[in-house]
């Protein structure tokens, strides 16, 4: 169970995109995933990486745990999900009067981070 979370929703990028990276540092402890996605060159490591910011932030909040700062060096990410967001519906003509449907996918970034102590 993860301890402090983090999450993008409606990131106006697909899915399937960022799960590709999301497997890739699953497990990671966080400063080691923040450097891995450093060096990705795909448009969906920044958006995790953001993420990934925002929850050892929240971890190294004391009003959030109990007056107790935790360190980036301690933290492993326990729970990484990407869940599908809506969808914006859009159409393209096509020949002879038909159309045809373009699907602009968005998803939702979750992050979850543990204290290595507690695994």
């Amino acid at each position: 169970m993860a301890n402090f979370t983090a999450h993008y929703r409606n990131a106006r990028i697909s899915a399937q995109k960022v799960r590709l990276l999301a497997n890739l540092v699953r497990g990671m402890y966080a400063d080691e995933a923040l450097d891995t996605l450093k060096f990705q060159p795909q448009r969906g490591a920044r958006m995790l990486e953001k993420v990934i910011k925002s929850a050892v932030g929240n971890a190294q909040d004391p009003d959030q745990n109990d007056g107790r700062s935790h360190r980036i060096e301690e933290l492993v990410l326990t729970d990484v999900r990407i869940d599908g967001g809506p969808m914006l519906k859009r159409i393209r003509p096509r020949a002879r009067g038909t159309a045809f449907m373009i699907k602009k996918r968005s998803s939702h970034i979750h992050v979850g981070l543990t204290p290595i102590d507690e695994i």
